[in-house]
């Protein structure tokens, strides 16, 4: 399900498939992406990357298509590609960069950046 909050500059995507369980935040005010694994119990956090990411405007037409045309192809799917590495836990410094919806969904997780 995606739910969009025009005002906040947010999008909330939560996928729910069992061990590939996901949740995930677009906040576009302060420019980054969320996603909590929940089989890894972790959270990954990446820049908006203008290029590669949808403005808010053009993800709820593409939700739209998707779900009243299941098969539309757009050149706009969004995939990324996590590495491991060293994480971090989150530091008030870190929630002040990222913004409250961020540190709600990965509060208490490691952060890989």
């Amino acid at each position: 399900t995606m739910t969009i909050h025009n005002e906040e500059r947010v999008v909330d995507v939560h996928v729910r498939s069992g061990v590939y369980s996901s949740d995930t935040i677009f906040d576009y005010s302060h420019g980054y992406i969320a996603t909590r694994l929940f089989s890894r119990n972790a959270c990954f956090i990446m820049k908006i990357k203008k290029e590669y990411i949808p403005e808010l405007r053009e993800i709820g037409r593409l939700a739209f298509e998707r779900q009243t045309m299941r098969d539309v192809y757009s050149p706009n799917n969004v995939w990324a590609q996590f590495q491991p590495g060293s994480s971090v836990t989150g530091h008030w410094k870190d929630w002040l960069l990222y913004g409250k919806h961020i540190e709600k969904l990965c509060t208490g997780l490691p952060l890989y950046q």
